[in-house]
């Protein structure tokens, strides 16, 4: 991670330098699936994409009612490939909500967060507490095994603005140059849930959860369980540092993955509509929530699935 300059010696260009470690122009490799996977057409719903690398929007599949196994596997297909899957205008019920969910496996709560009027479904109200917006991250890496995915519904949406992002991590780590790569390999980080919910949440909340939630490791570049894809695992709300790598070292790596899900190739933005659902894989994406819309209220409500130990 050295100093970039934009001329060679003996050029008649003045000399110029770039500060190290930032995001340059350039191409970019965008490959949605894994190598050697096909791109398989759907036979069971439409598929929409919202871009050529995460997100698609899904027609023809009602999430109120029981999935047929078929569907079910062939959404699982979907998930896999996207990484990000959009419903419109479902408005599920928060039983029929878990009840989707649980099609991937067992739900998780996190204690952590206000619940709705079902007690394993969170409910992110703005008009009443701040939440984890405006910031990039992967739902509670700081778990031993963090959330496999999520299924989010908007009860309420502002007249403007309140979109949410999601970037791919396996993009992001396909882009990084092979020296970072190569320094990488083997590296772990150590996930905190503190320094993500301090920033919203009183001390005297927090400090009962230390024991229940201590800090834990995570590969730096883990391996989704079902791709095989390569993938960064480190996120602003929860990675706190690289196990045994000297303090600057690790502040300054860490400061350049986090920069990796900024990039726009890797990300895809959905605009809500009230009973709008997205089912995002959690092991492979972060995302953002817009806080764009003051003094407006949004009210959104999450199911989480419960994961594996990353590897």
């Amino acid at each position: 991670m050295s100093p970039t300059t934009s001329v060679v010696p003996g050029s008649a260009l003045r000399a110029s330098r770039l500060p190290p470690d930032g995001l340059y122009e350039g191409p970019r490799e965008l490959r949605r699936l894994a190598p050697g996977q096909p791109d398989r057409p759907y036979a069971l719903f439409g598929v929409r994409p919202l871009g050529p690398l995460i997100g698609a929007e899904i027609g023809g599949v009602d999430l109120t009612r029981p999935l047929a196994p078929a569907v079910r596997a062939e959404l699982d297909r979907a998930l896999l490939e996207w990484k990000v899957l959009f419903f419109r205008g479902q408005h599920p019920t928060s039983a029929e909500q878990r009840a989707f969910a649980r099609n991937w496996g067992e739900l998780e709560t996190n204690p952590l967060l206000a619940a709705g009027d079902d007690p394993e479904v969170a409910r992110f109200d703005r008009s009443s507490a701040p939440a984890f917006e405006n910031v990039w991250h992967t739902d509670v890496t700081f778990r031993e095994r963090p959330a496999l995915g999520a299924v989010l519904q908007l009860r309420e949406v502002p007249p403007y603005g309140g979109d949410t992002m999601w970037a791919d991590m396996a993009a992001a780590y396909d882009n990084l140059p092979p020296r970072v790569k190569a320094r990488l390999e083997g590296a772990r980080a150590v996930h905190d849930f503190v320094p993500g919910f301090a920033r919203f949440t009183p001390e005297e909340r927090l400090i009962p959860f230390q024991d229940r939630f201590p800090p834990v490791e995570h590969p730096v570049v883990r391996t989704h369980p079902a791709t095989g894809r390569r993938m960064l695992f480190v996120n602003t709300s929860f990675t706190t540092r690289i196990v045994g790598w000297d303090r600057e070292e690790s502040d300054r790596m860490l400061r350049l993955l986090f920069q990796q899900a900024h990039v726009p190739e890797y990300q895809v933005r959905f605009t809500w509509r009230v009973g709008d659902v997205a089912f995002w894989d959690n092991r492979a994406t972060q995302h953002y929530a817009v806080n764009d819309y003051a003094p407006h209220r949004r009210v959104a409500e999450r199911v989480a699935v419960a994961g594996d130990r990353p590897r």
